[in-house]
């Protein structure tokens, strides 16, 4: 590997030497015709990064991992994982690299990483690449996440590598280079945790401690201060996943951060006919990480944590288990609570309004919603509207108009505050049938749609002429969507 990316990028690596248990040094593939795809300029600023050093073909090299920075280690990390529920011991970064660590402009350590370079020891038969689609679709729906104010990994870039993927077509090849909080996750623990080493689980625990919940280290018990950190972080992200109909798709352990980011956008999409069933991915058979399941696969996902964690919660293994239930038990209420207030944001109602009046009216606006397979962002958006006193919009959405009139009246009554409601209900979301032109026309060497859906969904609040279409549920011809994971 070649040392000459942008002189002025310094990445440290704190994981290679503090868990060197948990990763395996590596380097990425040599790319033949690397091209940079697209860039986030505003989040290279962020990191101390001058895009137009990325841009350079030294830059482009440091994006694909084919140089980096004097004293940078990358390494493939190692990660277990119950995938749908099956445990698989040995996953890891089968097709990426951590390229080590930087710390942006406001003093916050961040990972600098890459899917799609190459195959590592964890590959398990995989060809370690990614193609251009895929990789796409991240930087596409992570940048919605972001302006919707979700804790996400977020896409620095994707670059095209020159090379053909082979999946059910053969398919252009590219790189995507990712920044987060860290990549430790779940399955990060349930891998330190089967190795049997207390020593190396305790010393990624310190890690993760340091990193993410630095107040747990004041605790009288750190270590269960630090899960009982993570379940609060869970179940705030995943409450704002339900909010604005996001379906992850995968939420495998291994797919569940310690920091509270949302991570791997493979088969992901966002729900438009509301319905709790809701299912892209095409390998969820079962349903198992619907949209109305997410809360407790959130859940169950923690418990899995908490398992890997007991050796360090008490040296009796039976008291151990009992701090981590009496700790994951505050999952449903600190979900419940984010839930609700975020329903009341979005429905625009006072703080004053009792609990046990918000609870039913949004109860029953889910059933009428579900029931006529009204779109999720429209109806919130259009909503607004009512509180203003023209609920014609809104009320076209539905079938049963009696019922819908009835509902209105009785949110109406509380004095919605439409100003409000337009500040937390997005107009413009990563619609389904635009991210597949926009990729398929990416595919094909057209970056257009890409671009101008790109800037529609980073201000998702701002409604602006000329952009209907990207507000537009998908047209009737569009047909059932299913998502892939890329792989």
């Amino acid at each position: 590997m070649s040392i000459a990316p942008p002189s002025t990028v310094v990445l440290d690596n704190r994981f290679a030497t503090e868990l060197a248990g948990l990763a395996i040094p590596w380097q990425a593939e040599e790319t033949p015709e690397p091209r940079l795809l697209v860039l986030d300029e505003a989040l290279a600023a962020e990191l101390g990064l001058d895009p137009a050093q990325l841009r350079s073909p030294e830059g482009i090299r440091l994006l694909t991992g084919t140089a980096v920075p004097d004293g940078a280690t990358p390494v493939a990390q190692a990660y277990a994982g119950h995938q749908f529920g099956g445990y698989s011991p040995r996953l890891g970064d089968g097709r990426a690299l951590l390229l080590g660590e930087l710390v942006d402009a406001d003093g916050t350590v961040r990972d600098l990483h890459l899917k799609g370079s190459g195959r590592t020891p964890f590959a398990r038969g995989g060809d370690g690449l990614a193609a251009v689609g895929p990789m796409l679709r991240e930087y596409v729906v992570s940048r919605a996440m972001h302006a919707l104010g979700i804790p996400t990994t977020r896409a620095l870039a994707v670059v095209a590598t020159g090379r053909t993927v082979h999946r059910e077509t053969p398919l252009p090849g590219a790189v995507l280079a990712r920044v987060a909080a860290s990549h430790l996750r779940v399955g990060t623990f349930q891998f330190a945790r089967a190795t049997g080493d207390a020593e190396l689980l305790r010393r990624l625990a310190d890690h993760a401690i340091a990193r993410h919940h630095p107040h747990a280290a004041e605790a009288e018990q750190p270590y269960l201060a630090l899960f009982e950190a993570v379940v609060a972080a869970q179940a705030s992200l995943v409450a704002q996943w339900m909010l604005v109909g996001f379906v992850h798709g995968v939420m495998n352990t291994d797919n569940m951060t310690i920091s509270g980011e949302t991570i791997d956008y493979g088969p992901c999409a966002f729900m438009e006919a509301f319905d709790p069933a809701t299912v892209y991915s095409s390998i969820d058979h079962g349903g198992r990480y619907a949209y109305g399941n997410q809360p407790a696969i959130a859940e169950w996902n923690l418990a899995r944590l908490a398992e890997a964690l007991l050796p360090l919660l008490h040296d009796d293994q039976e008291q151990a288990v009992a701090l981590a239930v009496e700790s994951l038990g505050g999952f449903r209420p600190a979900y419940n609570a984010a839930w609700s207030a975020g329903m009341r944001a979005k429905l625009g109602l006072p703080d004053g309004v009792d609990a046990t009046v918000v609870s039913p009216l949004v109860d029953d606006l889910l059933a009428l919603l579900h029931a006529d397979h009204v779109d999720f962002t429209s109806f919130f958006r259009t909503l607004a509207g009512a509180a203003r006193g023209d609920a014609e919009p809104a009320r076209r959405l539905f079938i049963d108009l009696a019922a819908v009139d009835a509902w209105v009246a009785r949110w109406h009554a509380l004095g919605p505050d439409a100003d409000a409601m337009q500040r937390v209900n997005p107009v413009y979301i990563p619609r389904n049938h635009l991210v597949e032109e926009a990729l398929a026309a990416a595919t094909d060497g057209d970056l257009d749609p890409l671009e101008r859906l790109v800037a529609a969904v980073s201000e998702p609040y701002d409604e602006r002429p000329d952009l209907e279409r990207y507000a537009a549920p998908a047209p009737q011809d569009f047909g059932a969507y299913q998502t892939f994971c890329g792989t």
